[in-house]
């Protein structure tokens, strides 16, 4: 069950807030919510103590009339309180936040890419082993991580650069690493890639639960026109969003990454879903690479059909790209709109590894 959601009130309506937002204090210090009611009923009516997150150390108390909760405030508020274990309480005014006028509607969520019928869009379940997922996870811990502002990332190759949303292509930071090896040759057997296709851009982000990844088209001009994305650790949805009208807004003045300026407000939006399983290759080509933005949700659970499934302690996932010699170290202020390249495949296929490599069979 959802708990409901208080949040900090405006300077100066404090006193007219009959909830306390009550820090320190909770079951996971060993206080239990009816002890919590009794103590703050010496200042009135309490109507309930709900768990103000899931720390299990801060609650909400909630008081019938707001001149209790005040009263209890002054009295309690930064001291020791004997009857809760000397613990000092840090409590705030809180309010009850009403639910949001926008509507959160869930998109239904596939398990495999041809039924999204995004062309250019391929999920293959399985591409690499438990084992193997084990050995790639140790390898990329045992390197440096730098942190960005929720998230870890490992950049080989080439930097992607956040700021300017491109790669400085006379940055090389050297081949990508051997223990890689195994799924650059494995992408190469896939039907229809080019021979000539030489992956040297990877980049590694760790995801804690509940942290997703806002929507985004990556830079046009900094990366050719096939993306490989390997799930590992732990599942996640990732939503793919079409808008057909809104503001676009280029970041720098460019084609790099676009972005949409309130894209829930947008009337004429698709939106599909599919669900990524640990150890799954997700290949962005034509015009799901180029038209579609890609967003994971910020949730720490995810619902595909009818099953609630809790993200894991950590996702890791493996992106790997093409650098773009010719634009990615070139002014993008005049450059004209690039057309996005027909998909590789011209079919639907389903991808199965075996000891004679990748073998295909049909679906219509």
């Amino acid at each position: 069950m959802d708990l409901p959601r208080f949040v900090r009130t405006k300077e100066g309506d404090g006193e007219s807030s009959p909830n306390l937002y009550v820090a320190n204090c909770g079951p996971a210090v060993g206080l239990s919510y009816d002890t919590i009611a009794s103590v703050f009923s010496s200042f009135g009516e309490v109507k309930g103590v709900f768990a103000a997150d899931e720390s299990g150390v801060r609650v909400i108390v909630s008081f019938l009339e707001s001149t209790s909760a005040h009263s209890a405030f002054k009295a309690l508020n930064g001291r020791p309180c004997p009857h809760l274990g000397g613990r000092s309480l840090h409590i705030r005014h809180s309010i009850l936040q009403p639910p949001s006028s926008t509507v959160h509607d869930s998109v239904p969520v596939s398990l495999i890419a041809s039924d999204l019928n995004i062309p250019g869009l391929y999920l293959f379940h399985d591409f690499i082993s438990t084992k193997e997922e084990e050995e790639l996870i140790q390898a990329v811990d045992i390197g440096p991580w730098k942190s960005l502002s929720k998230r870890r990332i490992q950049h080989y190759g080439y930097e992607f650069h956040y700021d300017t949303r491109n790669v400085d292509a006379k940055q090389h930071l050297g081949a990508l690493p051997s223990f890689v090896s195994f799924i650059l040759k494995r992408v190469s057997l896939f039907p229809d890639i080019p021979v000539n296709l030489v992956l040297d851009q990877l980049t590694v982000n760790e995801y804690p639960p509940g942290v997703g990844l806002s929507p985004h088209i990556d830079t046009h001009s900094a990366f050719e026109g096939l993306i490989f994305s390997l799930s590992l650790a732990g599942p996640c949805i990732m939503e793919f969003r079409r808008y057909t009208a809104g503001s676009w807004i280029p970041k720098i003045a460019s084609i790099s990454e676009m972005k949409v300026e309130n894209p829930n407000r947008c009337t004429e939006l698709s939106r599909k879903a599919i669900y990524l399983p640990p150890r799954s290759m997700l290949l962005l080509s034509g015009e799901s690479r180029y038209a579609w933005h890609h967003y994971i949700p910020h949730h720490k659970i995810d619902k595909v059909k009818e099953t609630i499934i809790r993200r894991g302690s950590r996702r890791v996932s493996f992106t790997f790209r093409k650098l773009c010699m010719v634009l990615s170290n070139t002014p993008t202020s005049g450059l004209k709109a690039i057309n996005p390249p027909s998909s590789v495949f011209s079919v639907v296929m389903v991808f199965v590894f075996g000891s004679n490599g990748w073998r295909s069979s049909l679906h219509a």
